[in-house]
């Protein structure tokens, strides 16, 4: 018998167990801090940020599935130095793919209607393997013996366990997804609902598992986009695979416990567990709020202003490795470049309150060091974030950093 959307159901928690979960309230909370965030950020500052977290997004998405190519790693990977070690320079490759496709991914600002199609989910895995190299395509069980090999954008053609689920037959994949794409299309979900089912839809495509690998990069991608087409605007400021690896053991033990058929007659009236349903949704937007709480502290005015200027401390303290001093007005000139967005260079040399000529040394300074960018030699300046800023401008955004 043929796997439907029915074998998947519940497609979202009914509204009396969304009343007494709580879910809506959260949704609330999510939507008015990310709207909050994304207000307080000028649109060139918010791409910088959003560039900069990409690599972040890849190496957290990556890191849940066992790729730990560390963000330093992957930027050299970024300027063509990859590790002489096959083995490492393949999974720098893999973490690469995975920043082009968010690239992409903004390159094309979907719509709501591209985003739940066959065709973009397809999409998504063909721009994520195409530039994956064949020894991770290579699919190879316990004893080490070839299995399956992955085709960029191509469903799975063999039958499939993972864990104690079995996904759906390779025959019933294509019906299944576009039965997916229409049930979680936000057109079909109302004001908060459109968030749940987001959420909802994330497991529901894990539970599906359509390709013979990348399904996770590719649910997370997925949900991340679909939280931007539903006007969670920050998203892309805040990382959400930051928070699931952070807590990826129980991240991976929600998603398996939502796989569970239907507990008794109090959970429910689908096939699966809506308890279990709503206890990875209740997860994930806990996720969610911690990770655009942790940025929006970090972007607060004042202590941007504080972290900036600890940088310039650090650098004329000899703390920041590999370069030298820098003078202390540079403080001002980077906050005033955040704040605004974009520096006018009249306004800079005004901001550096030296002598014409030492002001342009110090401009060119910080162009040189990466801390300001142009687009020609008469734009403004833009803030930039390079990998020595990192840590003192986004102090745990990674690992082993303080």
């Amino acid at each position: 018998m043929p796997t439907t959307s029915h074998n998947f159901s519940p497609f979202i928690p009914s509204d009396r167990a969304l009343e007494a979960s709580g879910l809506t309230d959260k949704v609330i909370a999510i939507t008015k801090a990310s709207a909050r965030l994304a207000a307080n950020l000028p649109e060139e500052t918010r791409t910088t940020i959003v560039r900069h977290m990409a690599v972040i997004n890849s190496y957290y998405s990556n890191l849940i599935e066992g790729n730990r190519t560390r963000p330093h790693e992957i930027r050299a990977a970024q300027q063509g130095q990859f590790s002489k070690d096959p083995v490492k320079r393949d999974l720098q490759m893999e973490s690469v793919a995975h920043i082009r496709v968010q690239e992409w991914i903004r390159e094309q600002s979907p719509g709501q209607d591209e985003i739940f199609s066959p065709e973009f989910i397809r999409s998504i895995h063909r721009k994520f393997y195409e530039h994956v190299p064949e020894t991770l395509r290579v699919l190879k069980n316990e004893k080490g013996e070839v299995i399956d090999q992955v085709i960029p954008g191509e469903w799975r053609c063999k039958e499939v366990v993972v864990g104690r689920h079995h996904p759906p037959p390779a025959n019933d994949l294509s019906a299944l997804i576009r039965q997916f794409c229409d049930i979680y299309h936000p057109a079909h979900h109302k004001g908060d609902k459109k968030t749940i089912a987001a959420l909802c839809a994330h497991h529901r495509f894990a539970w599906i598992h359509p390709f013979a690998d990348g399904n996770g990069q590719v649910a997370r991608l997925l949900t991340d986009t679909t939280l931007n087409a539903i006007g969670l605007d920050s998203s892309g400021v805040w990382c959400l695979s930051r928070g699931l690896a952070r807590d990826s053991d129980r991240y991976k033990a929600l998603l398996e416990r939502a796989d569970f058929p239907r507990q008794g007659d109090h959970d429910g009236r689908g096939l699966l567990s809506e308890k279990g349903l709503i206890a990875f949704c209740d997860f994930m937007l806990d996720v969610s709020l911690d990770q655009i709480d942790y940025i929006s502290q970090l972007l607060q005015v004042d202590q941007m202003r504080d972290r900036i200027q600890r940088y310039i401390a650090a650098r004329n303290d000899a703390r920041v490795p590999g370069l030298g001093e820098i003078k202390p007005v540079a403080a001002m000139v980077l906050y005033n470049a955040f704040m605004l967005g974009k520096l006018d260079r009249s306004m800079a040399l005004e901001l550096c309150a030296m002598p014409e000529r030492t002001a342009r040394r110090l401009l060119s300074q910080l162009r040189e060091d990466g801390l300001l960018s142009e687009t020609s030699p008469r734009s403004p300046l833009y803030w930039e974030i390079p990998q020595h800023a990192e840590p003192w401008y986004f102090p745990q955004l990674t690992p082993g950093v303080s």
